[in-house]
């Protein structure tokens, strides 16, 4: 728009150019006629004068009307998709032809990922948290700036919700059948409590300033509530400091963009309606204009976004139903069973994507 305004001004202020003759100099391959002066009067002044301005029209219209569809043109959109922690990320770069996107960069960012994986991934023998789950009470296990970094944000979201958000709370989703053991009916008062003693971030010992972990009590982590939006934060990070200022990252629905989408307006992120509610509501599925749609079906909302992150929570995709009751996938570490409320769904948007990511959960439970 810019480039448009400015190619304006020109064509506006090209009648009103007066170019002085001045003997012995030559004027875009036009002879000077020394007996004009500098304010071209008299017929031939005239002449010289339209002379001129033909020929500035035919030197500056063509150089304009490629400016012109340069500046109409769209911009350029590069993407990045593939696998990653169990699910898929997905990455689009905006006004690439700024600044050409080196070839090696797809492969800086999945590395940043694997590193991701080797530290948190409770599916990975040979990830830092699945020696840590392993280890006795008391052995201090060295961590590495990463899973500092994600057990900093779960500490702080978990003292703030006051033990709704607990990422060791692994023992009493595996219970609920929620985990990797198939699920064996609602689990009694003893099952529960024999789950809630191996968990609790009171049993933790951290030690920032080592960079090392221990604990008091055999509990266990699972950063599965925090990892992908840690992991949006890092691919985002890295873009910046390539030098590109627009685009988005997403990773399992856990999302940041920065800057102006491909149409040059604010990203506009969409909030799935829940399933459990978008029933017979007439409630649109995405179209023209959206971004991305957070979860993928019908839409509830409609957020303009230019330096934020999104993560949602909700319990209307996982759970099961016994005895006419439906048993939530969030379990609230403090009861030791899932979350009872009305509340099906939670977005929240902040600048950390980690930290949306960890309060969307809590909330959720909350």
């Amino acid at each position: 728009m810019k480039v448009m305004g400015f190619i304006v001004k020109v064509l506006r202020l090209l009648p009103s150019l007066v170019i002085p003759a001045k003997a012995g100099i030559q004027i875009l391959g036009f002879a000077p006629l020394p007996f004009l002066d500098s304010r071209l009067r008299g017929n031939d002044g005239r002449r010289y004068k339209e002379a001129v301005m033909k020929a500035l029209h035919r030197l500056f219209v063509p150089i304009l009307l490629a400016l012109l569809a340069a500046a109409c043109a769209p911009p350029k959109v590069v993407t990045f998709d593939g696998p990653t922690m169990g699910t898929h990320y997905h990455i689009t770069v905006v006004n690439a032809e700024r600044r050409p996107v080196p070839p090696e960069l797809q492969a800086e960012l999945e590395s940043i990922l694997e590193d991701v994986n080797r530290s948190m991934s409770t599916y990975r023998e040979d990830s830092l948290i699945t020696r840590f789950n392993g280890a006795a009470p008391g052995a201090a296990i060295a961590i590495d700036p990463h899973f500092a970094a994600v057990l900093s944000t779960a500490l702080e979201v978990g003292a703030a919700s006051r033990g709704a958000y607990d990422v060791t709370a692994a023992p009493l989703v595996n219970l609920w059948g929620f985990g990797p053991e198939p699920r064996s009916g609602i689990p009694d008062n003893a099952a529960i409590a024999a789950a809630k003693s191996r968990t609790g971030m009171q049993w933790l010992a951290f030690d920032p300033q080592a960079a090392t972990l221990a604990k008091r009590r055999p509990v266990t982590l699972d950063f599965s509530s925090v990892a992908k939006g840690y992991a949006v934060d890092l691919l985002a990070a890295h873009l910046r400091h390539r030098g590109f200022a627009d685009y988005m990252v997403e990773i399992g629905g856990e999302l940041k963009v920065s800057g102006r989408s491909p149409r040059g307006e604010a990203w506009r992120i969409a909030i799935e309606q829940p399933a459990a509610l978008a029933a017979g509501t007439g409630v649109g599925v995405g179209g023209a204009g959206v971004d991305g749609v957070r979860g993928g079906g019908r839409i509830a909302a409609t957020l303009a976004l230019e330096a934020q992150s999104v993560a949602t929570s909700g319990d209307y995709r996982n759970y099961f139903e016994a005895d006419g009751i439906r048993y939530s996938h969030l379990i609230d570490p403090r009861t030791g069973w899932p979350a009872r409320h009305d509340l099906v769904s939670v977005t929240v948007v902040h600048p950390d994507c980690a930290t949306a990511d960890a309060w969307a959960t809590a909330l959720s439970i909350l």
